[in-house]
């Protein structure tokens, strides 16, 4: 991932392939990593893949909120030149895709929301982390994955480190709180662009009902479910999610040609 990074002006970000914009964005806890297995696939095929570095941490606190970041974005899309973009979104990311569009339907051509924040009050967690805690915080990062193997060392120690940061730690609270007051649903039946939902039938964080009412409120959404997978579908079950947003890009037209 390393040699498709930059940084420009105060962004930062993931670029690589050429052709249709996807612009992904992360969730809270997730790094861009998440999706490599979604960049490496799409990126040849036809596809500039770009992963801008949320300023989740780094924004005033007065900024750190679900609108701010949808701003960010749009400034991000601008700054790359692009006219219009498939946003792709996972967990907060998902929220912030969807804000976005609702501000902004001239700058999307398609929305994939998989495990999205925006409906459902709890997408944060609600027992927000018991700071010092290792076990918990485990076990929390854990539940994130059907499997909790998905859930490496590395992994949890990131997460550990993030409620243990005292600065973190009020800015992921300051965005859950947000997350709760930009609650979509009044919007979602105004948002004509075609979506693409891609849900775990297993995932704790958002549960599948969520899934279905995002299916229900978006006037053009598919919903896809995968098996025995949580709220990370794109880390859980890379050739399937990969597989299942493909066919959604041929069957919307959204795809390249």
């Amino acid at each position: 991932m390393e040699k498709h990074y930059k940084k420009e002006g105060r962004y930062s970000y993931y670029e690589a392939g050429e052709g249709t914009p996807i612009v992904i964005l992360h969730g809270l806890m997730g790094g861009l990593s998440n999706f490599d297995a979604v960049a490496s696939y799409f990126s040849n095929k036809g596809y500039k893949i770009i992963i801008p570095d949320l300023p989740i941490y780094t924004q005033n606190i007065l900024k750190t909120n679900v609108k701010s970041f949808a701003k960010y974005v749009k400034d991000f899309i601008t700054f790359k030149g692009l006219e219009r973009v498939i946003l792709l979104g996972n967990s907060l990311g998902g929220h912030i895709a969807l804000y976005h569009t609702k501000m902004y339907p001239e700058k999307v051509s398609g929305l994939v929301i998989t495990g999205s924040s925006g409906l459902y009050e709890s997408a944060m967690g609600d027992s927000y982390p018991k700071r010092g805690d290792y076990e918990y915080i485990k076990k929390k990062a854990e539940d994130v994955f059907y499997d909790p193997k998905v859930a490496t060392k590395e992994l949890i120690d990131e997460v550990y480190e993030s409620v243990n940061d005292r600065i973190k730690l009020i800015k992921t609270l300051t965005i859950a709180k947000s997350a709760i007051r930009h609650n979509m649903a009044k919007d979602l039946p105004k948002m004509h662009v075609q979506t693409c939902i891609i849900w775990g039938k297993n995932d704790k964080v958002t549960p599948p009902d969520v899934a279905e009412e995002f299916n229900k409120l978006l006037p053009n959404s598919t919903l896809y479910w995968i098996d025995k997978c949580g709220h990370a579908a794109m880390m859980e079950h890379p050739n399937e999610f990969n597989r299942l947003l493909e066919d959604w890009l041929t069957h919307t037209h959204l795809a390249v040609h």
